[in-house]
């Protein structure tokens, strides 16, 4: 593989947890993934670690709020040396529009996604929100919303994948989450696939939690990944 298309989510409850695990990988091989409950404990001081380490990190924050406050919050995040991140597309053209203008003016600009539609998100979770139509019409919606707003593409259920590739062209990255290997359990994910199935979807790159955190060796669970989708 030409550069690391797994992207390790640190689901950890503290940065020592984290740092822990950052020890038994290779940043040459993986990307890690810093969500909200781990940067609302450890702050931004471990995003910037994790980066002098050599990892390039993915700040999945989900920004979503009045454009000017997400593309501040954008410039602050681009600070912290990370290669990726992310907004809500929920927040509207205008917002999505203010982020990506925001980091066009960076020295060292981050990739720019939304997410469309949370992977936890069934037919009827989607009925209570009031989002009327299938889980794909709504993410195949918002994602042209976002390639409107010039970001650089979506966070997505593999399943969805092979329509958003054929309606949105090639240079849309697809980041999927919601990866589990074969045999393994799907935990709070809804709409899951195996690595092999969503990079022949079109995926670009799998997020990747449990089944290498949670594995006695870390790395040798990557290198078993690697293996699925050596051929990609």
């Amino acid at each position: 593989m030409e550069e690391p298309r797994i992207i390790i989510a640190l689901d950890y409850p503290n940065g020592e947890q984290a740092l822990n695990l950052t020890r038994q990988l290779d940043p040459a091989r993986c990307r890690l993934k810093v969500g909200k409950e781990l940067f609302t404990r450890a702050g931004p001081g471990l995003v910037e670690r994790l980066a002098d380490q050599g990892f390039s990190i993915f700040l999945d924050l989900k920004f979503h709020d009045i454009p000017h406050t997400v593309a501040r919050a954008c410039l602050a995040a681009a600070d912290l040396g990370v290669w990726m991140l992310n907004v809500h597309a929920l927040g509207g053209l205008s917002m999505m529009q203010a982020a990506q203008e925001a980091l066009a003016k960076t020295s060292s600009r981050p990739f720019l996604i939304a997410v469309t539609v949370l992977t936890s998100m069934d037919q009827t979770a989607l009925a209570q929100i009031g989002l009327s139509g299938t889980a794909e019409e709504n993410v195949l919606r918002l994602a042209r919303l976002t390639q409107e707003a010039g970001l650089d593409g979506v966070v997505c259920s593999g399943q969805e994948a092979s329509a958003l590739r054929q309606a949105l062209g090639t240079p849309f990255l697809l980041v999927t989450p919601g990866i589990r290997s074969a045999g393994t359990a799907s935990g709070d994910q809804q709409r899951v696939l195996t690595p092999r199935e969503a990079l022949s979807k079109g995926a670009n790159y799998l997020v990747i939690g449990r089944p290498i955190t949670g594995a006695p060796d870390p790395m040798a669970a990557l290198e078993g990944i690697e293996a699925e989708i050596l051929d990609f």
